[in-house]
């Protein structure tokens, strides 16, 4: 079937505001990972942080061998959910949870040294084999944003080459790493050789190592026979086995947040309040911050009616950006933004109580499909 362009959909017949996937991009961007998968030898699985919807895995899980959590209720998920190999990391394994996740984990990596001598006997003492890693920090990364950056000064995550602990490998089976974020191939590759020269004593020690996220692989400048590449001779140098665990490469570019306009003011400047919220619904474009892509619309005064954007929540600082159009916008215009699926859902709040977005699908036939509807009782049910 082929995929219709984002312009030629009739959004004004789809409710706002609504997140909206289209069924037809998401399984583009799988069967390019399962070509990946094929042609490098190494096992791609889904990382709930980026993308959780789980009305899509009867889909994704054709694709996709397992999912990787990065707490209890995520691993939940891929249990009861996904029902293929759960993979899990937490910063920190607290007590109570532990026993749990050990429960439902097929693949377990510790954060530290002191978590892994903590959780050590409750491993072994487990009647399922539970293949365990540790997080390494390489050091190296080629992020611009230290939110975003595993391995920024003092990082928390994972373990330095001068604080690893050799001496406490037996059990392990891998090593984890992260420090990559929306990079191309070229940049694992550099950061392979980093890791090569200072962890490569540790390597022919382990049967598997996962890549972490960040591998942009969907995007289309991605250079995929260069990560396959990168990844067989990996594998072959060191005789093992290699996971990636993407989180937007999934969902990336597969649909929109629809928004209606609410009201229209004037202060110096041309307003607009839609209904739904930069930090409620969108909380990047505040964080990162980032520019989200808006349908028919362009940068500031290269259209003829420009406007500034806001959010329905109170805070002052609710300001998506300015944007220009071609028509002047009305109250109940649609305004809808791209590439909503990725890292924007799983972060939403409910703040002030807004409306939160619906949820649905635009399936292979055309046809829109409602999935889930936000009320009263979600915002409720969040406090006490």
């Amino acid at each position: 079937t082929k995929i219709k362009p984002a312009e030629e959909i009739d959004f004004s017949k789809i409710p706002s505001p609504c997140f909206v996937l289209d069924e037809m991009r998401l399984k583009r961007n799988l069967e390019l990972l399962s070509y990946v998968q094929k042609e490098s030898g190494a096992k791609i699985i889904l990382a709930f942080k980026g993308f959780s919807m789980w009305s899509t895995f009867d889909l994704v899980r054709q694709y996709l061998p397992g999912a990787t959590a990065s707490s209890l209720h995520e691993a939940m998920l891929a249990k009861h959910e996904f029902q293929r190999e759960v993979h899990v990391y937490l910063p920190a394994y607290s007590d109570a949870d532990f026993p749990e996740i050990l429960s439902l984990a097929d693949h377990l990596s510790f954060n530290s040294f002191s978590q892994w001598e903590k959780f050590k006997p409750q491993v072994q003492a487990s009647s399922r084999h539970v293949s365990c890693g540790i997080r390494i920090n390489p050091e190296y990364a080629e992020v611009d944003t230290d939110m975003y950056n595993p391995t920024m000064p003092y990082s928390r995550l994972g373990v330095t080459r001068k604080e690893f602990r050799e001496d406490l490998m037996e059990g392990l089976d891998g090593l984890h790493f992260h420090s990559l974020c929306e990079k191309n191939s070229d940049t694992l590759e550099r950061t392979l050789a980093v890791i090569e020269k200072n962890f490569g004593d540790i390597l022919p020690k382990v049967k598997w190592v996962n890549f972490g996220g960040g591998h942009l692989m969907t995007r289309s400048d991605y250079d995929i026979p260069r990560l396959i590449k990168v990844i067989k001779t990996f594998r072959e140098r060191w005789n093992v086995d290699v996971i990636l665990e993407p989180g937007s490469a999934i969902a990336w570019q597969t649909g929109w947040l629809v928004s209606s306009v609410l009201d229209l003011m004037h202060n110096e400047k041309d307003l607009a309040i839609l209904d739904i919220s930069a930090s409620a619904h969108m909380p990047d474009t505040l964080e990162m911050p980032y520019r989200p892509n808006i349908l028919h619309a362009d940068y500031p005064d290269k259209k003829a009616h420009t406007y500034m954007l806001g959010g329905t929540t109170c805070l002052s600082g609710d300001i998506i950006g300015e944007y220009s159009f071609n028509k002047p916008l009305e109250v109940g215009s649609k305004v809808v933004f791209d590439d909503m699926i990725h890292y924007t859902m799983v972060k939403t709040t409910t703040f002030n109580g807004v409306k939160h977005p619906s949820i649905g699908i635009l399936r292979k036939d055309g046809n829109f499909d409602l999935v889930r509807e936000f009320g009263y009782q979600d915002f409720k049910s969040r406090l006490s």
